[in-house]
């Protein structure tokens, strides 16, 4: 934590201050303004992000830009498709492109905005698709991870497509997509799937893999493997059940309503936050990813949104009980939000 405040938040200011600037001069008004309100309402998925970085403080100036700005064309993307003037699913796939060039340096580069009317955005997501490529290429065992990220990289492409169509297709989409995969995960329910292709932290850890010159080739698909789906699932359920209130007054959707009832939610979350922590403690420096599920657990449980939702609050307490590491999060984090406030 001396290393996340004192070397990591800094950094991560420092580099969301230039793509801010950058996202300022954008010409075109829509593009422009889902840009800056990207990084002014999403700074903390940055912030958390970037943890990653403080497991190996050497390779932080390569890690942290990475990781911003990776993390940065996933939050104004999803504006972009969230407040689309478009429903096509083409153009939603051309656009998150971006993040599967990203991943692969020496792609060339191409018009991700080849489908939609707002076309000119000064360079902004090229710039950021550039950073990922020049700092991936960097990593001294990124060969040696480069297919899981990809692979990571590909669902999480799927996911927005799919969750970003118009509202009568996206469910069939959802199943249909589904499909194939059922097999391979016969623990989760299509819900808890779609949630768990929907999050960065495994591609962000395989970063850090990679910033290791004498990794072991095998690790990368057990990183993965650890990460996906329980990890991954946990952090994006834990997001949905916070906001399940305010989706619900928005006609969103949200991947925590799909369950039967509340005693169904808890126990499927309570499964989910109990393999995380298995997946945890089978990897390598296991107390450095235990202390990332239990900050998440925290992170999310002591948002200020939980406190308005009495069936939220009951599965808050249920999740946090029996570690002592999670409420120690949570006390940081709710003293942190009251001294914000």
């Amino acid at each position: 934590m001396t290393r996340v405040y004192r070397h990591i938040l800094p950094a991560v200011r420092h580099e969301l201050n230039g793509w801010r600037k950058l996202a300022e001069a954008i010409p075109d008004p829509e593009l422009r303004k889902q840009a800056i309100d990207s990084m002014t309402a999403k700074e903390f998925h940055c912030q958390g992000g970037a943890v990653y970085a403080a497991a190996n403080l050497e390779r932080k100036d390569v890690l942290i830009p990475l990781i911003v700005a990776l993390q940065t064309i996933s939050d104004y993307l999803d504006n972009l498709c969230d407040r689309s003037t478009s429903l096509d699913s083409e153009d939603f796939r051309l656009l998150h492109r971006s993040m599967l060039d990203a991943v692969t340096p020496g792609e060339p580069l191409s018009n991700y905005y080849e489908l939609r009317s707002e076309q000119n955005d000064g360079g902004y997501l090229h710039a950021l698709v550039r950073r990922c490529q020049s700092c991936a290429e960097k990593l001294p065992s990124y060969g040696l991870v480069q297919a899981e990220v990809r692979h990571l990289v590909s669902l999480y492409v799927d996911l927005q497509v799919y969750k970003h169509i118009d509202k009568s297709l996206r469910e069939p989409m959802l199943l249909e997509w589904w499909g194939p995969y059922s097999a391979q995960y016969p623990e989760l329910k299509w819900n808890e799937f779609a949630a768990a292709t929907g999050s960065t932290l495994g591609m962000f850890m395989l970063f850090l893999a990679a910033s290791d010159e004498k990794l072991d080739p095998a690790n990368g698909p057990f990183i993965r493997q650890a990460y996906f789906p329980s990890i991954n699932g946990l952090h994006i359920l834990l997001d949905y059940l916070i906001d399940q209130e305010e989706d619900r007054i928005g006609g969103d959707l949200n991947f925590c309503s799909y369950y039967a009832d509340q005693r169904e939610l808890d126990g499927r979350l309570l499964r989910m936050v109990q393999a995380a922590r298995q997946s945890a403690d089978r990897l390598p420096f296991s107390r450095f990813h235990r202390m990332i599920v239990e900050g998440l657990i925290a992170l999310y449980l002591s948002d200020p949104k939980v406190r308005g939702q009495q069936n939220v609050r009951r599965t808050a307490r249920l999740l946090m009980k029996g570690s002592p590491w999670t409420r120690v999060f949570f006390w940081i984090n709710s003293h942190w939000i009251r001294k914000a406030m």
